[in-house]
């Protein structure tokens, strides 16, 4: 599924505890949005600053894309709901941020 896919993702809010965000996946040639935010606290423990914030968002999304379709993700979540749905998240997550 991901092969196709393009993944647009712009910060739309920002907060003293955290961020908001607009993801745009295309794919096919139809466009799905998602409201996505981020817990301050949250960035910091997955990505230990290491990476903008987007980029966390982009490999969330590249995540999940590889687990269901583009329509089937949530509208609107808080970033850590997805460690809810896939336990594996976390852990495939620190992976794709080291390489």
């Amino acid at each position: 599924m991901l092969g196709t896919s393009v993944i647009d993702v712009q910060q739309t809010a920002t907060a003293p505890d955290g961020c908001a965000f607009l993801v745009r996946v295309t794919e096919e040639g139809s466009q799905t949005e998602h409201r996505v935010t981020l817990a301050r606290a949250d960035y910091e423990r997955l990505t230990h600053r290491a990476v903008p914030p987007e980029v966390l968002l982009e490999k969330t999304f590249e995540f999940l894309l590889t687990r269901e379709r583009k329509k089937a993700i949530l509208r609107e979540f808080e970033l850590t709901v997805v460690m809810h749905y896939f336990p594996e998240f976390e852990t495939e997550l620190r992976r794709a941020l080291a390489s």
